[in-house]
């Protein structure tokens, strides 16, 4: 019988009732392995209620008292860290390696938070004038909600639910209707072995009308996001028009400058990953291959070859490079992409649609897809969310800066040289969140904020470290005098 997934509010597991639900299929076979219910209102402002009480007792919680579930959080995601991988590559299709790294980063983020006591204490001035001290104090805002996105379904959503919690806030979660079994699963171990009050961290399905419920109950203090940039541009004009905080980390076009001192070979395994770990499917994926100069040619030879070589099927094979794509939506699209680059006139270099996994002929399946095209296509200018790269020669360093800052988005850039000055000159000028030098996935860690800028995100404050910390409390400003001594 197929699992059908529960909603977790205030401390309880509880059945839906809603008459609608959504199948989760495996993408590597088409298998119907979940069912996911598309919640009602009712249950979503039973959500809210909840969590809203509860932050009236957790606010005055002792900081200590609020870190200490997270200390214990990180163990038992450490003891629990292979069977929520499997879970993962189940539902997402990412390689189990893959899934193992996800699980890897979600816990550096929950150990990150354990560090709000720091980064959430407060100021004191004394003598500001005379007899007159000023401080602030940190407070907490309220209920804060999480809109999840399908590609780091373990990850994501603890950008933000750790440090809401340690400042003192309650939580929200709505999982992503496409891969909502693996924070089932979280939120399972968090049940079983945390010791949290109830309500402070909730766990609601469904799909696009819940997160539009939640963006327009007057009783959630702020919104946080990952996905389209279509769709983050339309949460955080609602959001803020509803008076709430919100932060959306959106769309990407991310480019791979290769120069002409960079040693091939040795980039290639990191280049691989970047265009292609997740099967493309991460806003800090390598889309858009340039060669600068003379060594293009060679670039194009040499990336196409080890392209080839990346072994594609079931994830939980671990000889696997690739995994297939979320579902046969998003395969559908990707292949209407490709030919439509193919009718702007790009040059199919690598055509990865004719892949074939002979144990899972069902899965969701492309290879590795290379074009040459040009700015102003379709296909090199827009997000392709998917193991599909444009590859293009420019002349200078110079016209590759002027390339990236006149695109739309300004989520990362990679610059592959062992010449300082270009990579200076390289970071120096251009306008994008996430800079690598010869690091093709620009992840910051958990302790730096993530970046992103033009229409890769909107709002004023990033995911992670003291940024999220922000975004979750507010400052209230204390001048005071003593009239007697």
């Amino acid at each position: 019988m197929t699992e059908r997934l529960k909603n977790y509010i205030g401390g309880k597991w509880k059945e839906s009732k809603s008459e609608e639900f959504k199948e989760v299929n495996n993408p590597a076979t088409d298998k119907v392995i979940a069912e996911v219910p598309l919640s009602t209102e009712n249950e979503v402002d039973e959500a809210v209620n909840v969590a809203k009480k509860a932050f009236e007792k957790w606010r005055n919680t002792s900081v200590t008292r609020r870190t200490e579930p997270l200390f214990k959080l990180v163990q038992v995601l450490k003891d629990n860290k292979e069977n929520v991988a499997r879970i993962l590559t189940k539902e997402h299709g990412k390689t189990y390696g893959s899934a193992l790294g996800e699980m890897d980063r979600t816990i550096q983020m929950v150990e990150g938070a354990c560090a709000t006591l720091e980064s959430n204490k407060g100021e004191f001035t004394e003598n500001i004038s005379k007899d007159i001290d000023e401080y602030s104090v940190r407070r907490p805002l309220g209920v804060f909600a999480h809109i999840a996105p399908f590609n780091f379904p373990a990850m994501v959503p603890w950008w933000y639910a750790p440090w809401a919690i340690a400042v003192g806030d309650t939580f929200i979660l709505k999982a992503s209707e496409q891969c909502p079994m693996t924070q089932q699963k979280i939120f399972e171990l968090i049940d079983d072995e945390l010791d949290l009050p109830r309500g402070v961290i909730n766990l609601i399905n469904g799909g696009k009308d819940v997160g539009e419920m939640l963006i327009s109950n007057p009783d959630i203090e702020g919104i946080t996001f990952v996905g389209s940039t279509n769709v983050g541009k339309k949460i955080y004009s609602e959001a803020a028009k509803n008076g709430k905080r919100v932060q959306c980390q959106t769309g990407a076009n991310n480019f791979l400058v290769v120069m002409p001192d960079a040693n091939l070979e040795k980039i290639m395994p990191n280049m691989m990953n970047s265009c292609f770990g997740n099967a493309g499917q991460r806003c800090l994926a390598g889309s858009i291959v340039l060669g600068v100069g003379d060594i293009y040619e060679t670039l194009e030879k040499t990336f196409i070859r080890y392209a080839k070589d990346q072994k594609i099927g079931y994830g939980l094979d671990e000889q696997m490079d690739m995994g297939p794509v979320v579902s046969k939506k998003s395969l559908k699209k990707l292949h209407s992409d490709i030919e439509t680059g193919i009718k702007e006139g790009g040059k199919l270099l690598l055509d990865g649609r004719n892949v074939k996994v002979e144990d899972h002929p069902d899965g969701y399946f492309l290879g590795p897809t290379v074009f040459n095209a040009k700015k102003g296509m379709k296909i090199f200018d827009e997000e392709i969310f998917g193991p599909v790269v444009c590859m293009d020669k420019v002349d200078t360093l110079e016209d590759v800066i002027t390339m990236i800052n006149d695109d739309r988005y300004g989520n990362a850039a990679t610059i592959y040289t062992e010449k300082g000055g270009a990579a200076r000159e390289f970071r120096n000028k251009i306008n994008i969140g996430n800079v690598g030098v010869n690091i093709g996935v620009v992840a910051p860690m958990a302790y730096y904020p993530f970046g992103g800028m033009k229409d890769s995100f909107f709002g004023d404050l990033h995911g992670q470290s003291k940024d999220i910390v922000n975004f979750f409390a507010d400052r209230q400003i204390v001048i005071r005098r003593w009239m007697e001594k």
